[in-house]
C-alpha cells in the first residue's frame, strides 16, 4: 500500500507526516490524514500574500506606498529585514516579494497588521478553508511560545537559552511541542485539504482577481527553498512552493508540481518531530512523499 510506504517515509526521517495530493486537471487525490488539524508555519504567508495582492488589484491599497519597518519593533526571524540592524522602508508589493521568496517575517507581520487579521479569516472562509484560523501575527505567536515555557517573550526565551546549561535546555525542548503555537488545533491552524483547496484556487484564478492569483503563482515559483518538495524533482519539473517550519518541530511545505507532459499537482506536507530531529532527513522526506503521491496518482491513470 502507497499509503504504508510513505507513513514509512516519514518514520525514517524521525518524524510524522499529514499530506495531501492531488491533480489540478483531473479527479484523483492521494492523502495521509489530510483532514488533520496542523500547525502551517510560514505556509500561512500564502494567504496573507493572496490578500494582499488581492487588495492591490482592487485598488484597496497602494502596492507602491512606502512603509517604515522600523528596527526597534522588528518580527525575529532567520532571514531578512529580521537581520537588519537599522530601519528600512519597504513598499508593499517589495514585503510581498520578500515574504513569498524568503519568508521574511517583519514582511509578514507589518502586511498581517495592514490588512488585518479578521479579513484574513474572512478571505479564507470566502474561499471554503473551513478548517483554517489565523489567531495572530508571527511576533505575538512567537511571543506566545516564550510565555508558554515561563518566560516574559521570545526575546526572553532566547536569551535564557544562551545561559542555560545542557540539562535545562533538554528540559525545555521537551516542553515545546505541547505549547499553544505548536499544538494543532490551538493557535493559528490548517488542514492539508485546506491548502491544496487554496493552490487550486490561485492556480485557476479562482482566488481572487488573476492578477493577484499570477503573483502569487509567480513569486512562490521564486522561492529560495528547494531543499523539500523540489528535492523529489528534476527538470524540466517546476515547483513553485511556499515552506514553513517552527522551532525544529514543524516543517512544512505547499506547492505545485508542473511535470513537462503537462500534468499538474498540488501538494500539502505538513510534518512533526521532537527538537533535534535530522532537519535534512525531514526535508528529504517532505519531498520523497510528495513524489510517491504523485507516482501513485500517474500510475492510476495509466
Amino acid at each position: 500500500m502507497v499509503d504504508d510506504e510513505v507513513r514509512a517515509v516519514f518514520a525514517r526521517a524521525g518524524c510524522t507526516g499529514a499530506l495531501l495530493v492531488q491533480p489540478l486537471d483531473e479527479d484523483g487525490e492521494f492523502g495521509l490524514n489530510a483532514d488533520q488539524p496542523v500547525v502551517p508555519a510560514s505556509v500561512v504567508k500564502v494567504l496573507v500574500a493572496l490578500e494582499a495582492e488581492t487588495w492591490f488589484a482592487e485598488g484597496r491599497l497602494d502596492p507602491r506606498e512606502p512603509v517604515a519597518l522600523s528596527a526597534a519593533d522588528r518580527t525575529p526571524g532567520p532571514v531578512g529585514v529580521s537581520l537588519f540592524e537599522d530601519d528600512a522602508v519597504l513598499s508593499w508589493r517589495d514585503m510581498v516579494t520578500l515574504m513569498l521568496t524568503i519568508s521574511d517575517n517583519p514582511s509578514t507581520d507589518a502586511l498581517t497588521r495592514r490588512l488585518g487579521v479578521d479579513a484574513l479569516n474572512t478571505a479564507a472562509a470566502r474561499l471554503g478553508l473551513g478548517n483554517t484560523v489565523v489567531r495572530s501575527d508571527l511576533r505575538a505567536m512567537l511571543d506566545s511560545i516564550g510565555e508558554s515555557l515561563g518566560h516574559a517573550g521570545w526575546a526572553d526565551l532566547v536569551a535564557w537559552s544562551d545561559r542555560a546549561s545542557a540539562q535545562e535546555s533538554a528540559r525545555t525542548d521537551a516542553r515545546l511541542p505541547a505549547t499553544r503555537a505548536l499544538t494543532p488545533g490551538a493557535g493559528t491552524r490548517t488542514t492539508p485539504r485546506d491548502m491544496v483547496t487554496l493552490l487550486r484556487l490561485v492556480w485557476t484564478d479562482q482566488a481572487g482577481p488573476p492578477a493577484a492569483c499570477a503573483r502569487v503563482r509567480a513569486l512562490m515559483a521564486r522561492q529560495l527553498t528547494r531543499h523539500r518538495i523540489a528535492s523529489a524533482f528534476r527538470p524540466p519539473v517546476r515547483v513553485a512552493a511556499k515552506s514553513g517550519g517552527l522551532v525544529g518541530v514543524v516543517r512544512n511545505e505547499v506547492g505545485v508540481v508542473s511535470c513537462p507532459d503537462g500534468r499538474r499537482y498540488a501538494a500539502a506536507v505538513f510534518t512533526r518531530s521532537r527538537p533535534g530531529a535530522d532537519d535534512a532527513a525531514v526535508n528529504a522526506a517532505i519531498g520523497t512523499a510528495t513524489a510517491r503521491a504523485i507516482a501513485s496518482l500517474h500510475r492510476e491513470k495509466t
